[in-house]
């Protein structure tokens, strides 16, 4: 089974940009979906952004359209998460799934059944 492991998280200030990158452990993103969900302290998870590893299909939450850019990296077998812009609302733990959603269920986080451990992103003055 493939395992994500998410990296490139941190503290930034507001308008900065950051990287966040997802590599897969144990086999490829190959026939997988990966995508890009957040929480925030006292929030429930919500997700952000998806990409369909074989055809490229993409959904982006409407906060984060304009400002995130998803993309795969075949060669280094990664997805990663672009963020421009940053807002101090956009501080939480981010975390890289992996699943085999339809285009419908892009969004849902119940069609992710492989989740990496997190990483941190602090957006603050």
């Amino acid at each position: 089974q493939v395992q994500p492991v998410e990296s490139g998280g941190g503290l930034v200030q507001p308008g900065d940009s950051l990287r966040l990158s997802c590599a897969a452990s144990g086999r490829t993103f190959d026939g997988y979906s990966v995508g890009w969900f957040r929480q925030a302290p006292g929030k429930e998870r919500e997700f952000v952004a998806t990409i369909r590893w074989s055809g490229g299909n993409l959904a982006y939450a409407d906060s984060v359209k304009g400002r995130f850019t998803i993309s795969r990296d075949f060669a280094g077998n990664t997805v990663s998460l672009e963020m421009s812009s940053l807002k101090p609302e956009d501080t939480a733990v981010y975390y890289c799934a992996v699943g085999r959603p339809i285009v419908s269920e892009f969004r849902n986080e119940r069609a992710y059944y492989h989740w990496g451990q997190g990483t941190q992103v602090t957006v603050s003055s």
